[in-house]
């Protein structure tokens, strides 16, 4: 008969049930104490079994709670001095607690937590936790309905947290990066300089490993997860978010398509309002672009309404992705051939 699953209890949760029994105590918990009865550890601890990788997740908690600015103590045992086993630990609620001249409202409060619960995954996600973390430690609740009706902000590259994660510990990453075009991903090392967004979306400027170039990868291009080794790496000087921002917008500015548009079609009301289009007569106008194949998606998606002037190679990726759309709409699904 399969043993029950145990049930994953979130690590915002672990950790705040960590701080508040930590709190809660004058003269320290042990080790065993904390993994026998707090929230998080307990569902997983065994009092025969082997509970290393238990403890593990104990040591990596500690670091992230002081990270907070949790000032954690631990306690040495006189009886049992230099035995780890028998260190207790505390969080001094003096040394905590906010001072007595800063306190917030219960309006503030609920404003700290929808700031925070706002951003739920992806970019922000790792802080939100924290920050909802280290206020609600702090004593701070809101009893406030609309926040259950809280915006819910997400950020759909998948690549993003472990990138920066990657920057913060100075190491470099494996990905697969498929290109447009491409029949298949190509494996990427290299060490992350700094993530941007541009346009929209999220880019990572990176020193390649081996060539010591600097390039820039579109996010939503990375396929599969992002591996992340314990190479370190010394990042240069000049690979900053500045100047990968700055490459970015000289190559937009020397990138421009003449297009035509029906008049008063969507084409024509939403390319009018991209930032730097110009009008060169009442149905053509002047785009810019950094990516081609991002704008040649664009661009296909107005169908008829659109029609690619110059240059060349973008009229051609246009095409290529109009006739794609025919062939996927006249061919017969059961014998693949060309309906009649």
């Amino acid at each position: 008969m399969p043993t029950a699953r145990t049930p994953r209890v979130p690590v915002e949760e672990r950790l705040f049930s960590l701080v508040l029994a930590l709190l809660a105590t004058d003269s320290g918990l042990s080790k065993t104490e904390i993994l026998s009865t707090v929230q998080g550890y307990r569902q997983r601890y065994s009092r025969s079994g082997d509970n290393a990788a238990l403890e593990r997740q104990f040591e990596r908690d500690k670091d992230d709670i002081r990270e907070l600015g949790v000032p954690l103590e631990t306690i040495d045992d006189p009886a049992a001095a230099g035995n780890n086993q028998a260190l207790r630990y505390r969080i001094p609620r003096g040394a905590y607690e906010l001072p007595e001249d800063i306190s917030f409202s219960s309006e503030e409060t609920a404003l700290l937590t929808l700031a925070a619960m706002v951003w739920r995954e992806g970019s922000l996600s790792h802080e939100s936790r924290r920050a909802l973390l280290k206020l609600r430690s702090l004593g701070g609740a809101a009893s406030v309905p609309e926040l259950e009706y809280a915006p819910r902000l997400r950020s759909r590259d998948a690549a993003f947290e472990p990138l920066r994660t990657a920057l913060d510990r100075g190491v470099v990453v494996r990905f697969d990066y498929l290109k447009p075009g491409d029949e298949s991903a190509r494996r990427r090392e290299v060490a992350p300089a700094a993530l941007v967004q541009h346009q929209g979306r999220w880019l990572v400027s990176a020193v390649e490993v081996g060539t010591g170039a600097l390039k820039t990868f579109l996010l939503s291009r990375v396929v599969g997860p992002v591996q992340l080794t314990t190479t370190p790496y010394t990042r240069p000087d000049d690979a900053t978010a500045e100047r990968a921002l700055a490459d970015l917008e000289q190559v937009w500015r020397d990138r421009t398509a003449t297009v035509r548009v029906e008049p008063l079609s969507d084409a024509e009301t939403r390319l009018v309002k991209r930032r730097g289009t110009t009008r060169l007569d009442p149905d053509t106008l002047l785009v810019h672009w950094t990516d081609d194949n991002l704008l040649a998606d664009e661009l296909a998606s107005f169908g008829p309404e659109v029609t690619v002037v110059e240059p060349d190679g973008l009229r051609a990726l246009v095409r290529t992705r109009l006739e794609a759309v025919l062939a996927a709409h006249t061919t017969d699904p059961v014998d693949g051939g060309a309906r009649g």
